[in-house]
């Protein structure tokens, strides 16, 4: 039971983060390399897609 208590607590405060790391990059990709760079569009649904599985 404390395995599943400390895995969701991983989760709950992962998700987030990494969520944010995406969105994060994908602004500075799109900065860099301009709004239709594939890759800033890419980090940016996977910041948002990742924002969604929590």
């Amino acid at each position: 039971m404390r395995r599943r208590i400390v895995r969701w607590i991983i989760i709950a405060i992962a998700v987030p983060i990494i969520a944010n790391v995406l969105r994060k990059s994908g602004e500075h990709v799109e900065r860099t390399r301009g709004p239709e760079s594939k890759a800033a569009k890419g980090l940016k649904v996977a910041g948002s897609a990742v924002r969604y599985v929590k």
